[in-house]
């Protein structure tokens, strides 16, 4: 089992990256998530996990151990193929992930395209009771889950009625919450998102 690459970048696409390490290049596919992360770096170290079907040994990529742990979450569920849980890491962040399984938010995993309300349904089923083994559902969580979600919904349900498309509107939304922190006022929150969208 390869752990980690760590050596020079010598592909950077948004869906997979070329380590080179003493002149072997091993290819990794990755998420949007860990393209940003890597996008501006001439070397990386790259955690993996090698998938290995009858047809093919393919290699994922992840720039950080927690986004790797999530993968491999994903693809332990029963329909979550690693296209799939690759396809759930780029379009949300490994933190965004854990909170809307916590807050038990199927819509936002429904919101990755590609997954319908079973599988969305079946991912928070699945993996909260994971969690809550892990130790990770502790009263902060949880609050900073209802408190992210409340505002999140709010400033979404304000956009939509001011007529930006809901998927404008929830990108929006989620980069401002990213860089501002939970802190933001409502307000603030919906002035900010409407110049972006």
């Amino acid at each position: 089992m390869i752990n980690y690459l760590e050596g020079k970048l010598v592909v950077k696409d948004p869906t997979y990256v070329v380590v080179d390490i003493n002149g072997l290049g091993y290819e990794a596919k990755i998420s949007l998530s860990t393209y940003s992360a890597l996008k501006d770096k001439d070397k990386a170290k790259v955690y993996t996990h090698l998938h290995v079907k009858e047809d093919a040994h393919t290699l994922f990529g992840f720039s950080e151990e927690s986004e790797k742990k999530r993968f491999l979450d994903l693809v332990s569920i029963s329909g979550v193929g690693p296209s799939t849980g690759l396809m759930i890491l780029s379009s949300l962040s490994p933190e965004e992930l854990q909170r809307a399984i916590l807050s038990e938010d199927v819509k936002t995993i429904q919101g990755v395209k590609g997954i319908g309300l079973k599988t969305a349904q079946r991912i928070v089923l699945e993996l909260k009771d994971k969690m809550k083994k892990e130790g990770l559902l502790d009263k902060q969580v949880e609050i900073a889950a209802v408190a992210n979600n409340t505002l999140r919904d709010e400033a979404l349900s304000a956009l939509t009625t001011l007529g930006i498309s809901k998927p404008a509107a929830e990108k929006s939304i989620d980069i401002i919450l990213k860089q501002q922190g939970q802190q933001i006022k409502l307000e603030d929150l919906i002035k900010l998102a409407l110049k972006r969208a």
